[in-house]
C-alpha cells in the first residue's frame, strides 16, 4: 500500500529518500482512481529502493500550488530532493512507470 502524502509530510518525503515517485490525483478523478492500485503495487515492488505514494490535491493543496500541477493524474519525481524534469500527466501504464522508475534507481 503507498503512503499518503499531505502538506505537513511532503518535504520530509523528498528529502529522507533517495527516489521518491508522487503521484498527485484526487478522489473524484476517474484516472486517478485507476491509477490507484498502479501507484500501490509499486510502492510495494520497490520498497527499499524508492518511495511511492499519494498526494491527493485537495489536501496536499501547498505542494500541488508549488509544482504547478493543473491535471490529474500526475506523476512526478524526485531525485536526491531534487524534482526531476520527467513527469506524467494523465492514467499511465504500470510498465512505463517501471521502465521510469528503473532508470532512476
Amino acid at each position: 500500500m503507498s503512503e499518503k502524502i499531505t502538506d505537513s509530510n511532503f518535504n520530509d518525503v523528498i528529502a529522507q529518500n533517495a527516489l521518491a515517485v508522487i503521484e498527485f490525483g484526487a478522489t473524484w478523478c476517474g484516472p486517478c482512481r485507476m491509477m490507484a492500485p498502479i501507484i500501490d503495487e509499486l510502492a510495494e515492488a520497490y520498497a527499499g529502493k524508492a518511495f511511492v505514494g499519494k498526494a491527493d490535491v485537495e489536501e496536499c493543496p501547498d505542494a500541488t500550488e508549488l509544482y504547478a500541477i493543473r491535471s490529474v493524474p500526475t506523476i512526478l519525481f524526485f531525485k536526491n530532493g531534487e524534482l526531476l524534469p520527467d513527469k506524467f500527466v494523465g492514467a499511465t501504464q504500470k510498465k512505463v512507470l517501471e521502465d521510469k522508475i528503473n532508470s532512476l534507481v
